[in-house]
């Protein structure tokens, strides 16, 4: 498989198609079969709809790939657990005219074995020419705001871009889209920070001199043809440097694994809390003398419940589940190797509701706690806030949010406001931070469908952003997102209008220019530099 990976307990693998249509009329409506393990299943899928009957996989397009013009050719893909045995000679096509080639990549381990097809954007934009990197645009924390290098307040309103934490071992979605032009989108759409989870353990590899191949599509990416997987990636954080993009690096997972988010902790299986660090160190020093990465999320979501083990606790202990004390750890390993960076803390999950009984988070009994969203309950740090020492302006809290779309917490039920949302969820978990001055806030993850309940819950979040001016990453410009979907569609290329007209909302704009965080450098081609 291009692609394969085990999370320890099961085999996944990352399979891209193409459909190509060798015909001189065009195609409307095709179907592809494809023979996998019959105790195979489907995680995730793009620009298709998949079912499954004992190991026979039907994939059927979607809107915007059903039809396939003469000498053209539709892309899909999907990620599939336990795939067993998949040969791509047995993939066939058909459709009203008759069958066509199916190109099913498996079996290869390098780039050779990614799609060539694709339907790149109409007009592919040429790669910038990317400028030296600079050292001037250091951000550091004043009270409760961001500021930039000469004392002025800035705020951060970016996006997510996943992939290098799933195994594609770079942005999801190349395997369609142009990755020249969809930086400069987002540039041009104005968000001047781009969140990238990663992976400690592909950073490893790379510490190590070991590149997994990143699986993109050959055709629409060709400039990439040749590099390994950490070229790429410099090559990315160079574009985005040319088109005013910041980045903020986020550790999403231990291991390289598309559900990795769902692990508890910072460590797991052969990638040891020692590695983890590791990781974090050897970017920081990597990039000291570049300021496009100017944030460390030092870790996504540590989590768990009162009845699990492992679990992340937040107390003033020195103990391996500790995240505060994890945190700090985390945040000296980035900022001994460079000391102008921001670090971002998130929350955990849990918090005691009476520490002076449980503060060692010794019940296990769920309702001895507040509990909210992973990464998202802050509590603690009114307790036994993070102490950075000499770095402490650098810190900044981020929290994560999300609405019933994803799981339906207790005030959500019933007839909720926005009061009630305040009052009940964010000023506890984790405003009181901003509201009292103890430090930032920067909302990592929140987003979702633009339909009810959903949409309600991010109008009323919006709001709060937009009023308190909360620095915040949108979940997320991918479209393979499952329980919140993306900016743009399936694929990769087409904005979703409705949603992006939503979140313009709060992104930083002053004369109507959207506002970057580099002093020299415009944000794309809608926007302008820092102070200009």
């Amino acid at each position: 498989m291009p692609n394969g990976w085990n999370d320890g307990t099961y085999d996944f693998s990352q399979l891209d198609g193409a459909v190509k249509n060798k015909s001189d009329a065009p195609v409307e409506g095709w179907t592809a079969t494809i023979y996998v393990g019959s105790g195979a299943s489907v995680e995730q899928s793009w620009n298709c709809e998949i079912s499954l009957d004992n190991g026979k996989m039907t994939v059927n397009p979607v809107e915007h790939n059903k039809s396939i013009s003469a000498g053209g050719e539709g892309t899909f893909g999907m990620i599939l657990k336990n795939p067993g045995d998949i040969d791509p000679a047995k993939a066939a096509v058909v459709c009203s005219m008759g069958a066509f080639s199916g190109s099913g990549n498996s079996g290869g381990s390098g780039n050779s074995g990614n799609s060539s097809g694709g339907n790149p954007p109409s007009a592919p934009v040429q790669a910038k020419d990317v400028p030296a990197p600079t050292t001037d645009d250091w951000l550091s924390v004043k009270g409760n705001k961001i500021v930039d290098s000469n004392g002025k307040e800035v705020w951060l309103t970016g996006v997510n871009w996943f992939g290098y934490n799933t195994g594609t071992n770079t942005f999801d979605g190349l395997w369609s889209c142009d990755l020249n032009s969809s930086l400069k989108s987002i540039a041009d759409h104005g968000f001047n920070l781009l969140r990238v989870p990663i992976s400690a353990e592909l950073i490893n590899s790379w510490a190590d001199g070991n590149y997994p191949t990143a699986n993109f599509n050959q055709a629409t990416n060709s400039y990439l043809v040749g590099m390994n997987s950490l070229e790429i990636f410099d090559y990315a954080v160079g574009q985005c440097r040319a088109n005013g993009i910041k980045i903020m690096i986020d550790i999403h997972s231990a291991k390289t694994d598309a559900m990795g988010h769902m692990k508890n902790m910072w460590y797991e299986g052969n990638v040891t809390e020692k590695d983890y660090l590791a990781a974090l160190g050897w970017m920081a020093e990597r990039y000291k003398n570049d300021d496009t990465i100017i944030a460390y999320d030092l870790k996504n979501e540590p989590h768990g419940k009162a009845n699990e083990n492992p679990r992340a606790k937040w107390d003033n202990s020195k103990d391996s589940d500790n995240w505060k004390y994890i945190a700090e750890k985390a945040a000296n390993a980035v900022l001994s190797k460079n000391p102008n960076v921001l670090v971002m803390v998130e929350g955990i999950e849990i918090y005691p509701k009476d520490t002076d009984k449980n503060g060692d988070f010794s019940s296990t009994n769920a309702g001895d706690y507040h509990s909210t969203w992973w990464g998202g309950n802050l509590r603690g740090v009114k307790d036994n806030p993070v102490d950075l020492g000499k770095y402490q302006n650098k810190l900044v809290y981020s929290p994560h949010d999300y609405g019933p779309a994803v799981y339906q917490q207790e005030w959500f039920k019933g007839d909720y406001t926005y009061e009630s949302l305040y009052d009940e969820a964010w000023y506890d978990n984790w405003y009181y931070i901003q509201d009292k001055n103890i430090a930032p806030l920067l909302i990592g993850e929140w987003g979702g469908f633009m339909t009810q309940p959903n949409l309600k819950w991010m109008t009323y979040l919006r709001q709060l952003i937009k009023e308190k001016r909360i620095n915040h990453t949108f979940w997320c410009f991918n479209a393979n997102s499952g329980d919140t979907g993306g900016l743009v569609k399936d694929d990769f290329t087409t904005w979703d209008n409705e949603k992006y007209n939503f979140v313009k909302e709060v992104l930083w704009q002053e004369d109507g220019k959207f506002v970057g965080l580099d002093h020299e450098i415009p944000l794309g081609s809608n926007g302008k530099a820092l102070g200009k």
